[in-house]
């Protein structure tokens, strides 16, 4: 009885020791701390600018590399300076019968942790390290593709959006010559507005002034709250006001 008594102490007490751990390892967790100062960020709702920008946020359904959804809102947001270029973008691009689809944009730092702890190790180059933060945390990242504005179809391109293969290098020489041909175009439109095309990724860019914001881990449902402007309160790892 004692013996059985003895070990079912140790249990909860090995049980209470891993939940403490547990829960010290949760609160000291987060975005990386940098040094300032930044701009004080703007985030905007895309569709808030033109409406005509197309989205389809893949990271609010199971079709994602996780496989579950990681955004409670199909929303895409941007620092006000990136989300006009690519407005920019979206209007010189309709001019040739094209808009632009967007998947992604401004992405809270707590989601690119779930993909880091959630992907494999072989696809980890297609995902940013949390300790860093990416700039997709600082709002200054947009992952995005074109429709065709005759028909509103997503147009082909030479891989699918998410892939983890050489098909998704912007520098790819395989696919069809139209899907060559799209992903050039995309990819000439986003540079002429000062973006720049991630190496590995022909659906990601990054906007020129992405070291001037800080990294931010505030969710959709808090910038929301203020309107279309994007400005609200919050906590902003290293940032000045």
């Amino acid at each position: 009885m004692h013996s059985l008594r003895r070990s079912f102490l140790a249990s909860v007490v090995a049980i209470g020791l891993s939940v403490s751990l547990s829960l010290s390892s949760c609160a000291t967790s987060g975005p990386p701390v940098e040094r300032g100062p930044f701009r004080s960020p703007d985030l905007v709702e895309l569709t808030s600018l033109d409406p005509t920008i197309h989205l389809d946020i893949r990271y609010a359904t199971p079709e994602n590399i996780v496989h579950r959804p990681v955004y409670r809102q199909a929303r895409a947001f941007l620092q006000r300076p990136a989300a006009q270029a690519l407005v920019r973008a979206h209007r010189a691009l309709s001019e040739k019968g094209y808009g632009v689809l967007v998947f992604d944009g401004y992405r809270p730092w707590r989601v690119t942790k779930l993909f880091w702890d959630s992907v494999r190790p072989d696809q980890r180059g297609f995902v940013a390290n949390p300790r860093k933060g990416s700039k997709h945390n600082r709002g200054c990242a947009v992952d995005l593709s074109l429709y065709d504005l005759a028909t509103g179809a997503e147009v082909p391109m030479p891989s699918v959006y998410d892939e983890t293969s050489e098909r998704a290098s912007p520098d790819y020489r395989g696919g069809s010559a139209d899907q060559r041909a799209h992903r050039d175009l995309l990819r000439s439109a986003m540079e002429k507005e000062g973006f720049t095309v991630e190496p590995n990724e022909w659906w990601h860019f990054n906007y020129k002034d992405w070291r001037e914001y800080p990294i931010l881990d505030v969710p959709f449902e808090a910038i929301a709250q203020t309107g279309a402007s994007g400005r609200y309160n919050s906590r902003i790892s290293g940032a000045s006001s």
